[in-house]
C-alpha cells in the first residue's frame, strides 16, 4: 500500500474517521504511525490556541478490533516500502487518557509492535491530566518502560497556562501530579513556544518555567526536554504566531546550562570512597 505522510492529509484524514494514519515526525527523525482514539470528534479538556485539530465531527466510532487491523497494515505497507517506523503514538485528535478504550488500546498497540516493529517505540502525548486519575496515574506508571511518555508543559506561571492551554484544571494541582509522577516514572517534557496575540512569553515565565524544569530534573526521572516552536501556520486561528529560531535557541541553551549544573551536583552527591556515578544531563531539544 502507498502511505501518505503528508501533515495535512493526515489532519483531514484523521477528521474523517481514520483510526491509525502514517506521518513523517519531526520529533522521531522519521516515519511515526499515530493512533485516533477520537475518530468521531475532537475530545481535550486543554484549548490550546495552536493546535491543529479544530472541533469537527464525523460518522466514526472508535473501535480496538479496528484499529487493531489498521496498525498492523499501515505498519506492513510500510515494511514493503522499506520505510522503517521510528514509533507508534497515540495522539490524533484529543486527550487519549481521556478514551475509555485507552487501557486496552495501549496493550494492543504494545503487543501488535512487538510482533511487527520491535525496533520502534511506543509513544504515549499527554497534557497530563489523566495523572489525576489513579487509574491512568497506576497505569503509566506500570506501563513506563515500555511507553516513553512526552508530557506537555508549556508554561511555568498560572497566567501564562491560562493563556497557552486554557484549561479549568488548576495550575497548581496539574504540576504536583506531573512531580509526583516523573519521581517515579521517566518522562520526556514537551513544551511550545509560540506568540499569543503577538506577545512573547513574559521574562518571568521564562525563568519560572526553567526553574520548574530543573525541579523535575532534580527530583524525577526526566529523560529529556523538547522545545518546538510553531511549524505549520493555522490560518484557522490566528491567536498564535512563530518566535525567532534563536529564541528558542536561547532558552534552550538556558536550560542545558542549568541542566548540566543540577547534574555536576548529583555527581558530588553520589561519590562513594574514590569512585563516583556520572550521571548525564538530560538533553535539550529544538524542534522549528
Amino acid at each position: 500500500m502507498a502511505l501518505s505522510i503528508s501533515p495535512v492529509e493526515n489532519r483531514r484524514e484523521r477528521e474523517n474517521g481514520v483510526l491509525v494514519y502514517p506521518v513523517y515526525s519531526r520529533r522521531s527523525g522519521g516515519l511515526s504511525v499515530g493512533i485516533n482514539l477520537f475518530p468521531g470528534k475532537k475530545s481535550c479538556n486543554f484549548d490550546c490556541p495552536y493546535c491543529e485539530v479544530f472541533p469537527f465531527t464525523a460518522n466514526a466510532v472508535f473501535s480496538c478490533d479496528q484499529m487493531e487491523e489498521d496498525l498492523r497494515e499501515v505498519i506492513a505497507g510500510a515494511l514493503k516500502q522499506n520505510i522503517p517506523v521510528r514509533d507508534i503514538c497515540f495522539s490524533g485528535n484529543g486527550e487519549p487518557t481521556l478514551s475509555p478504550a485507552f487501557p486496552e488500546a495501549l496493550k494492543r498497540a504494545s503487543r501488535v509492535r512487538a510482533e511487527t516493529a520491535p525496533a520502534s517505540v511506543l509513544v504515549l502525548i499527554t497534557n497530563g491530566t489523566g495523572l489525576l486519575q489513579p487509574h491512568i496515574f497506576s497505569l503509566l506508571q506500570d506501563t513506563a518502560a515500555a511507553l516513553n511518555i512526552w508530557l506537555k508543559l508549556d508554561a511555568g506561571t498560572p497566567c501564562w497556562y491560562k493563556k497557552m492551554n486554557r484549561c479549568e484544571i488548576a495550575f497548581e494541582k496539574l504540576i504536583a501530579k506531573i512531580k509526583e509522577f516523573s519521581a517515579v516514572a521517566p518522562v520526556t517534557i514537551q513544551t511550545m513556544l509560540c506568540a499569543i496575540d503577538g506577545e512573547s512569553p513574559p521574562d518571568e515565565e521564562a525563568q519560572v518555567w526553567e526553574q520548574l524544569i530543573v525541579e523535575l530534573a532534580a527530583g524525577g526521572k526526566l529523560r529529556k526536554v523538547q522545545i518546538y516552536g510553531k511549524a505549520r501556520p493555522a490560518p484557522e486561528d490566528p491567536k498564535t504566531s512563530s518566535l525567532p529560531a534563536e529564541y528558542l535557541e536561547e532558552r534552550a541553551e538556558s536550560l542545558r546550562g542549568k541542566l548540566h549544573c543540577i547534574m555536576r551536583g548529583k555527581l558530588r552527591c553520589n561519590m562513594r570512597g574514590m569512585f563516583a556515578v556520572l550521571q548525564n544531563a538530560p538533553p535539550v531539544e529544538v524542534y522549528l
